[in-house]
C-alpha cells in the first residue's frame, strides 16, 4: 500500500465536513466532531471504511439530535434489519460499530491505568463485533507487514501477556518525569506506547485499542491532546509502531523509533514533521528514497529542532503568568492551599483559587492528591507530567 492509496482511503472515510465543526461550532459539537473524526479515521488501520449510514448517524449526533448511545443503537438496528446484503457489509458493519464505540469512549473522561483498564477499552471498542472482545489472546501470532516487505514483528508470547503488561504499566507508574525536557518526555512516551503495542495483548484490534489507550493516558497526565493525528495518520501510526519494534540482524536492520518519535513530537509539541508511509518502507524504491523531515531527538533541552517551526507557542506552554508562578512554586512538592499561598506570596485565598489554582487545574498543569475527594481534609496539590515539563522549561 502506498501513500496515495492510504490517503485516498482516509478521505473517502471523512466526507463529513469536520473542519466546519472543529473551527466554528460550539464546544459540545466540536468535541463530538473530534471524537467521530478520530473513530472513523482509525478504521484505516485495518483497511476498513464506514458506511454512508454511519456518516449520517454521526452527523445527527454531532448536531445534538441524538445521543451517542442512541447513535450506537441505530447502527445496531440498521444491520439487524438490513435485507439487501452487499459484499463489503461485514467490513462496514465492523467499522460502523467500532466507530460508534470509540466515539463513546473518547467522549468519556474516565480512565483506569491498569491491565484491566486496557482490557476494558478493548471490550468496549469491540463490543458486538468480536466474541473475544476484552480478552487476552490465547495463541502466538505473526503478521505479514507491507512496511517490512512481508516480514513480521516478534510479538509477545501469549503465556506472558498479562505479566508483560503488568510490568510495563508498573514501570510507567514509577517513572519520574521531574527534570525532563519536553524532548525527553516525548522519547519516553514513545518507548512506553511502543512497548505496550509490541506485547500485542489482543488477537485483533490491537492498534486501535493502543491508540485509544494512548489518547486517554496522555490526557490523564495533563496533555490535552486533540485526536487529529490519530485520525489523519492512523496508518502511519501503525507502520511507525511496526518499525520501532522490528529488528533483523541477518539483514542489518535495527529497531527504528525515529518515525514514531516524529508522530509524538507533532502530537505533543506542535511540530510539523513530515509523516509519510513511504519513508517507513524497508529498502524503498529509488523514487521513495528521500529522508523524511524529522527532528533529531536529544537529551539536551537546548537543542534546536530541524522541523518546520510553528507560528504559535507549543501547547504545553502557557502565557498565563499566574499559572507559571504557581508551577514554579510547586516544583516537585505536594502543597496544601495554605502552603501554596505562602509559596507564591499571596494572602487572598479566593483570588488565588480563581486566578491561579483553578486555571492551573483546568489546563492540566496541577492535579489533586485525592481527585475523587476534593474536600479531603489532607488535600494537597502537585504538578502533572505536563506541569513538570513546564517547570523544567521555566526553571
Amino acid at each position: 500500500m502506498d501513500d496515495l492509496s492510504s490517503n485516498d482511503k482516509d478521505k473517502k472515510n471523512q466526507d463529513i465536513d469536520f473542519e466546519e465543526y472543529t473551527i466554528a461550532s460550539e464546544p459540545h459539537k466540536r468535541e463530538r466532531a473530534y471524537a467521530w473524526r478520530t473513530a472513523i479515521g482509525l478504521q484505516a488501520v485495518d483497511g476498513l471504511q464506514v458506511s454512508e449510514y454511519l456518516k449520517q448517524t454521526a452527523q445527527r449526533n454531532i448536531e445534538g439530535e441524538i445521543t451517542i448511545d442512541e447513535a450506537r443503537k441505530l447502527i445496531d438496528t440498521y444491520y439487524q434489519s438490513k435485507t439487501n446484503r452487499e459484499p463489503d457489509d461485514d467490513e462496514k458493519q465492523e467499522a460502523d460499530k467500532v466507530s460508534g464505540n470509540i466515539t463513546k469512549l473518547i467522549l468519556e473522561r474516565s480512565f483506569s491505568f491498569s491491565v484491566s483498564g486496557l482490557m476494558s477499552i478493548h471490550r468496549h471498542v469491540f463490543e458486538g463485533v468480536f466474541k473475544h472482545a476484552g480478552k487476552l489472546r490465547t495463541y502466538d501470532i505473526t503478521k505479514s507487514e507491507w512496511v517490512l516487505r512481508g516480514d513480521t514483528v516478534l510479538y509477545g508470547r501469549w503465556q506472558d501477556l498479562r505479566m508483560a503488561l503488568e510490568y510495563d504499566l508498573e514501570q510507567e507508574k514509577q517513572f519520574d518525569y521531574s527534570g525532563l525536557s519536553m524532548d525527553q518526555v516525548v522519547e519516553h512516551i514513545t518507548r512506553f506506547v511502543s512497548g505496550i503495542w509490541q506485547i500485542h495483548p489482543f488477537s485483533e484490534g490491537n492498534t486501535r485499542t493502543t491508540a485509544i489507550f494512548t489518547i486517554k493516558y496522555l490526557r490523564s497526565i495533563g496533555f490535552e491532546v486533540t485526536n487529529d493525528l490519530f485520525n489523519q495518520y492512523s496508518w502511519y501510526f501503525r507502520n511507525a509502531l511496526v518499525r520501532a519494534n522490528y529488528r533483523n540482524v541477518a539483514k542489518n536492520i535495527d529497531y527504528e523509533p525515529k518515525f514514531l518519535i516524529c508522530f509524538f513530537r507533532n502530537l505533543l509539541m506542535d511540530e510539523n514533521n513530515d509523516l509519510k508511509n513511504r519513508y517507513l518502507l524497508i529498502n524503498p524504491p529509488q523514487e521513495w528514497a528521500q529522508e523524511p523531515l524529522t527532528t533529531t531527538p536529544t537529551t539536551t533541552p537546548t537543542s534546536t529542532p530541524t522541523s518546520t517551526p510553528t507560528t504559535s507557542a507549543p501547547k504545553w506552554l502557557t502565557n498565563n503568568e499566574n499559572i507559571a508562578r504557581l508551577v514554579k512554586a510547586l516544583g516537585q512538592n505536594k502543597m496544601s492551599v495554605k502552603e501554596m499561598l505562602e509559596a507564591v506570596g499571596l494572602k487572598n485565598r479566593e483570588n488565588f483559587l480563581e486566578f491561579s489554582l483553578n486555571p492551573a487545574i483546568k489546563d492540566k498543569y496541577v492535579k489533586m492528591l485525592y481527585p475523587d475527594k476534593p474536600n479531603h481534609p489532607r488535600q494537597k496539590y502537585m504538578l502533572t507530567v505536563k506541569g513538570q515539563t513546564l517547570y523544567s522549561y521555566l526553571c
